[in-house]
């Protein structure tokens, strides 16, 4: 049986549960694979630090540059988490035509057009399963069990953090802070939740299967992308009366798909989904993600987004499927430039089309719109006006009794509008003496 030396570099979270994983599963993971795999080191930023897991003393360095130059290796897995040394290890090792297994979805996000093109030009993988939503291998779905398929719709709720406080608002009543204040506490979010609830997270992971299931790379920084610190309790119970609940959704929707050009909606926001539909019954920490394909139809993945376990689990995939693209080629029984096992850089390169993604302005949809107002006669005259002057219907209106102050909340659900026409709208409705706070507007999606 061959051997595979693996360097692991980061051993954090991730490369923790990864190494826990590894020694629990190695003799199944070899049989199936059909190659012996030997970690060869495990590269950290300072070997003293105490770990939730032991490692080999053996095994530990500190200079990444050493392990990864190592003519031994065969494979790097880059677990370090950020982007700066990040990619110079992923560069480093493609570089050497060393194939790559990789966690990092920010570092994919910012360069995977450039990685993805040097795994290419050097003949050797990129592998980047665990890159969105852990333990769920959607990559794998979308490049190789639904190849033959378009991809209309694709809607997840891809960052664990935010739909475990969205879910806690629902059924505690609990605000925002207090409860993002416990998650941190408990370990469900970081110190610094900022690029989970600001939306960042769940965008890197948005841009990635944007790219994949479209075949042209998709940039972040095209990708609307909203968080869920403007989402009150007063939010989840006026959409919970109207037959939804709140997610923070990432939407990747085709709107025209031909031989000249791709165009594509890509967005990260909080957004409205019925109670019909499977999303909305995605609670805690669970991601999932709704796929249409064109020949499939509807398809739904549910499971772990995050965590050492989860992750290490899509880790440890890619780590077989390069021991098996590895085999193929050293028996010469697949060419160094055709995609093996794996489709390591296809979806980017041999497929790629010119493509375009919708500024927001442009997105079109349905919105709860919630404003705070004067109780007082001829106020919903004047909203109604300016948003018929924008050619914005309303579809329903909540104008709840019982607020004994002077600003009372009204609700109203929107019909299809652009959002540059509710921007504009909204620009003219805040400077109504009768609007005493900042609208606060959320998407409708029906999934159509």
């Amino acid at each position: 049986m061959r051997q595979l030396n693996v360097a692991i570099i980061g051993c954090g979270t991730v490369g923790g549960g990864v190494w826990q994983a590894l020694r629990r599963n190695q003799d199944l993971l070899e049989k199936r694979a059909g190659i012996r795999l030997r970690v060869s080191c495990i590269v950290v930023k300072d070997p003293d630090k105490k770990r939730f897991v032991r490692l080999p003393k053996r095994l530990v360095g500190s200079d990444w540059k050493v392990a990864v130059d190592d003519p031994k290796t065969d494979l790097v897995v880059e677990l370090v988490g950020g982007v700066a040394t990040a990619r110079k290890v992923v560069e480093k090792a493609l570089g050497l035509g060393k194939p790559v297994v990789t966690a990092n979805k920010a570092l994919l996000a910012a360069h995977g057009d450039s990685l993805f093109e040097k795994a290419k030009n050097r003949q050797t993988g990129l592998y980047f399963e665990a890159s969105v939503a852990g333990g769920i291998p959607i990559v794998k779905v979308l490049r190789e069990g639904l190849l033959a398929n378009r991809f209309p719709r694709i809607y997840g709720i891809l960052n664990g953090t935010c739909n475990y406080i969205l879910s806690r608002m629902q059924e505690e009543g609990e605000d925002f802070s207090s409860i993002l204040a416990e998650a941190q506490l408990n370990g469900y979010a970081e110190s610094d939740a900022s690029l989970d609830v600001n939306g960042l997270d769940a965008l890197h992971k948005t841009a990635i299967l944007a790219s994949l299931a479209h075949g042209f790379w998709v940039s972040p920084g095209d990708i609307h992308v909203e968080g869920i610190r403007h989402v009150t309790n007063l939010d989840i119970g006026f959409a919970d009366r109207l037959g939804y609940r709140i997610k923070l959704l990432s939407s990747i929707l085709s709107r025209k798909q031909d031989r000249d050009v791709t165009e594509i909606q890509a967005t990260v926001c909080p957004t409205l989904v019925p109670y019909n539909h499977g999303l909305a019954d995605i609670d805690g920490v669970f991601n999932a993600i709704n796929v249409h394909g064109d020949i499939v139809g509807e398809t739904l993945y549910c499971g772990q987004g995050a965590g050492a376990e989860a992750t290490a689990s899509a880790v440890l995939s890619d780590i077989a499927a390069a021991a098996l693209d590895s085999l193929k080629l050293a028996d010469g029984t697949a060419e160094p430039t055709a995609p093996c096992s794996g489709c390591q850089w296809q979806p980017f390169t041999a497929l790629t089309q010119n493509g375009k993604v919708i500024a927001w302005e442009d997105v079109v949809s349905k919105f709860y719109l919630r404003l705070t107002v004067t109780d007082a006669p001829g106020t919903m005259a004047q909203i109604a006006n300016v948003l018929a002057e924008n050619t914005i219907g309303i579809s329903s209106i909540i104008q709840p009794e019982g607020h004994e102050s002077s600003s009372v909340p009204l609700i109203l659900m929107i019909h299809d509008a652009s959002v540059r026409a509710m921007n504009q709208a909204l620009k003219r409705i805040r400077n109504l003496s009768v609007v005493k706070a900042a609208p606060v507007m959320i998407r409708v999606d029906h999934f159509q």
